[in-house]
């Protein structure tokens, strides 16, 4: 009885895994295009207001995306039980990467 009990949890954790693997997913891409083009902005000197903004804007963004995939990884605890630690490395390696390029440039 015991291991019936078992064996469902494991079907469920799979497939919430495969179906939560998804929208994280799609949430990681833009991520890591936010940050790739955040650090791929240089502006053309100290006067050039809009690469400045544009830099903070896209780190900002970046965060933001990064703070919803975290909270959807975390907050719900079926979520973090399927997924497991593994899956909050991107979006806090993300939203790190995010606030060194706004710190360092923006």
């Amino acid at each position: 009885m015991a291991d019936r009990r078992v064996d469902a949890h494991a079907a469920e954790d799979g497939c919430l895994r495969r179906v939560m693997a998804v929208p994280l997913g799609i949430l990681y891409l833009p991520a890591a295009g936010l940050c790739y083009t955040a650090w791929t902005i240089r502006p053309s000197g100290t006067w050039d207001e809009d690469a400045y903004g544009a830099i903070t804007l896209f780190c900002f963004l970046a965060i933001v995306v990064s703070v919803v995939a975290l909270v959807i990884t975390a907050a719900p605890p079926a979520v973090r039980r399927a997924m497991g630690p593994r899956w909050l490395a991107p979006p806090l390696v993300l939203a790190a990467i995010a606030v060194t390029r706004w710190v360092l440039g923006g």
